[in-house]
């Protein structure tokens, strides 16, 4: 989705229109890695189809995220390249990467103790728990969500 100045004036909610999903953070890891040619990208993002990825390669490059460069050949040669805007993003990956092996962790250590415990359903660790949520009753299973394979 193209960032609008009129839609928001929150510095997140610009950040989220630009890079908010899945797809697009998965991209720019892959970029942040060197130029990549579009099979390339549809090799390494495991789950992404051809319109999605074109889609947003598009939307990336139409708001200054990703460079393309289209060389005279035939059969045609394109490469993608983060640009610099983009590049300003890595503390905010990595950070992003941290946070998840984090998750990680902690989730990996709970399932292991509540599986020692005969216990299939691991609640919370009690440092994701709130006052609304005393029980982990809003808990995803962790059962087939995608990981990153690489560090960014």
């Amino acid at each position: 989705m193209r960032y609008s100045q009129n839609s928001t004036k929150c510095p997140a909610e610009i950040t989220i229109c630009l890079i908010g999903n899945k797809w697009k953070l998965l991209i720019l890891r892959e970029l942040s890695f060197g130029t990549k040619r579009f099979g390339e990208l549809l090799r390494s993002v495991v789950g992404i189809s051809q319109k999605v990825l074109t889609q947003s390669l598009r939307s990336m490059e139409e708001d200054g995220l990703v460079s393309r460069k289209v060389y005279a050949e035939v059969p045609p040669k394109v490469e993608y390249n983060m640009t610099a805007l983009a590049r300003d993003l890595s503390k905010l990956l990595d950070l992003m990467a941290d946070w998840g092996l984090k998750y990680q962790a902690l989730y990996k250590k709970k399932f292991k103790t509540a599986l020692a415990a005969n216990d299939q359903t691991p609640a919370q660790p009690a440092e994701w728990q709130t006052a609304a949520d005393p029980g982990g009753a809003s808990e995803q299973s962790a059962k087939g969500r995608g990981k990153l394979a690489k560090p960014l």
